[in-house]
Order: structure tokens, then C-alpha cells, then sequence
């Protein structure tokens, strides 16, 4: 009993530890988001871009995806801007475990086992910006194609970096119908590149 007594207390002391460092997690990112319209941007183009897909004719779906352009550029600015104000946090306050699951203060005392989340979204920033620009001379659709995977890369990580791993995994397969593994393949390979050295461990240029 004494045992089961003992268990019981730790998995409890467990999930409140959880649940304020998502807190945190959540109130910091929160913090930042709320200066910017960037979700608002966000759900007008992935819903729109959804919506030209089920056009009937491709000069309609054309059509659809040039009156985005204006909210793509400014998607694009306010990514920068989330990157560059979370250059002012710490490191500590900005780690996040790569670990399936929530372990919290993990940075605190497992410092190999975190990664820096305002790296992470410089690269996000850097990557949306390639694909806004048409650095690579895409066609309208295939770059929309492109700039979904983007946004749900860049929601992933944000679900991540508040609750979990695996949190993020869920919720992009229940509001997108997508795995983390074909978003990674769909994204510029300037984002995946420097997401997987990030992921990794190294460095991300």
C-alpha cells in the first residue's frame, strides 16, 4: 500500500509539473502571437487554398490563389517577427524536448535532449519567405502546394513546442489528414534541409 501510496504521489507531483511547464510554454508563446495577426493569416490560407483546389476549372482555381498574395506576404512578415521577438527570450525559456512526450524543465537538467525553439522558427521564417518569393520559379499551384506544407510545419511546431511531440502528430492528422512525415516531404528543401540539421542537433544556416 505504502508503495502504491508513494507511486500514486509521484505520478500526481508528475502531471502538475506537466501542466505548468505547458503552461508556460503556452503563456510565452501566447504573449508573442497576440501583437501579430499571424493565425488569423494562417486559417485564411489553408482554408483558401483548400477552397481553389475544389474549383471547377484551373483558370478559376488560378484565380482563387492569386487573391492571396497580399495575405501570403504578410503571413511571411509576421513569421519573421515571431522569430525575431523570440530572440529576446533565454534559451531555457525557449528549449523544448525531442522526446515524444512532455518531460518537464527537460532543458534544465537533459540539455542534449532539447532543441532551441527560436532557431526553429527562424527557420520557419526563412522557409516561408523562400516560397512567398518563388525563389525557385514554381507554378501557382504546386508553390500553394508548397506554402500549405509550410503553415502546418510551422503549426506543428508551435503544438510542440506548447504541449508535445506527439500532441503536434495528433493534430496535424486530425485537422489536416496529414502525417509530420509527408509535411516534412512537401515543404521547400531549404526548410527541410535546415529542419532536419535542427532536428538533429547541429546547427541550422
Amino acid at each position: 500500500m505504502d508503495i502504491a501510496s508513494t507511486l500514486l504521489t509521484i505520478a500526481a507531483a508528475w502531471l502538475v509539473l506537466r501542466v505548468l511547464y505547458q503552461r508556460a510554454h503556452i503563456a510565452l508563446l501566447g504573449r508573442h502571437l497576440a501583437k501579430l495577426q499571424l493565425e488569423r493569416h494562417m486559417e485564411t490560407l489553408t482554408q483558401g487554398y483548400t477552397r481553389a483546389i475544389h474549383e471547377e476549372t484551373e483558370a478559376r482555381q488560378l484565380h482563387v490563389l492569386e487573391t492571396f498574395a497580399q495575405t501570403e506576404r504578410s503571413a511571411a512578415a509576421q513569421v519573421q517577427s515571431l522569430a525575431n521577438a523570440m530572440q529576446k527570450e533565454s534559451a531555457q525559456a525557449a528549449g523544448m524536448g525531442v522526446l515524444s512526450f512532455c518531460v518537464p524543465y527537460i532543458e534544465r537538467f537533459l540539455p542534449a535532449m532539447t532543441r532551441d525553439f527560436r532557431e526553429l522558427l527562424g527557420i520557419h521564417a526563412a522557409g516561408l519567405r523562400h516560397v512567398v518569393d518563388n525563389a525557385g520559379g514554381l507554378d501557382p499551384k504546386s508553390r500553394a502546394y508548397h506554402l500549405s506544407a509550410e503553415l502546418y510545419l510551422l503549426q506543428h511546431s508551435c503544438h510542440w513546442f506548447c504541449k508535445s511531440r506527439t500532441v503536434a502528430n495528433a493534430r496535424l492528422a486530425v485537422r489536416h489528414k496529414v502525417t509530420h512525415q509527408q509535411v516534412l516531404d512537401s515543404v521547400s528543401e531549404t526548410t527541410r534541409s535546415a529542419y532536419l540539421r535542427w532536428l538533429g542537433g547541429a546547427q541550422a544556416r
